[in-house]
């Protein structure tokens, strides 16, 4: 995992299933009155808001260690109060502990990790990962464009198929928190041999 590049207060947004890698963006739908208010609060202040999972279910529930903190980009106001926002990837996080927040939103102090983003994969690390991604399109019957798929940087190739994955939480926990592009890619193909692999019948699979 990248190495600690300071330590920062976020207001966090924990949303089960919903990951945002950096460089990538996440559109988020916001109606809760406690993200509105922390939406407003950001874009008041420095539009960052931090994405991280919960490790179960329900209010105060206990939180995965890493997560991502996103710039809101774009945000629609809708009169009710509500908000569309897009947010884009700035930095992965480690979250050291849970601040005792008087906000209805909940905030940590995190670690913000540095990650390299120029890092890039083998041609045979690229090809491997190509050719299992196919094999899982066909299999699932997803429509892919592969051609626009080859024209893609290798960051923006794992990580944006890290982010989209039909994986479970515990799947994708451990895809963000896979210390490099390579380990990510490596593991990327083994989520997609595992799962690709399930009886139809069976449901999803978890690695929970």
């Amino acid at each position: 995992m990248g190495g600690a590049i300071g330590t920062v207060r976020l207001s966090i947004f924990p949303l089960s299933g919903a990951l945002l890698f950096p460089g990538l963006q996440l559109p988020l739908h916001i109606f809760e009155p406690r993200y509105r208010a922390m939406v407003s609060d950001a874009l008041a202040r420095d539009r960052r808001i931090a994405m991280i999972q919960p490790q179960s279910a329900g209010d105060g529930a206990p939180l995965f260690q890493v997560g991502c903190v996103g710039k809101i980009e774009d945000v629609e106001a809708l009169e009710d109060g509500r908000y569309n926002i897009v947010l884009s990837g700035i930095a992965r996080f480690r979250v050291l502990r849970e601040l005792d927040a008087k906000t209805p939103f909940r905030q940590v102090e995190a670690e913000l990790l540095s990650d390299d983003l120029g890092e890039a994969l083998s041609a045979v690390e690229r090809a491997g990962f190509e050719r299992e991604a196919r094999t899982f399109a066909d299999a699932q019957g997803y429509a892919v464009d592969w051609d626009s798929v080859a024209r893609l940087d290798d960051q923006s190739l794992i990580n944006g198929v890290s982010q989209i994955a039909p994986f479970d939480v515990a799947a994708k926990q451990a895809l963000l928190e896979a210390p490099n592009l390579a380990t990510r890619c490596e593991l990327l193909i083994q989520l997609m041999q595992f799962f690709g692999r399930r009886d139809s019948d069976d449901g999803a699979v978890t690695l929970q």
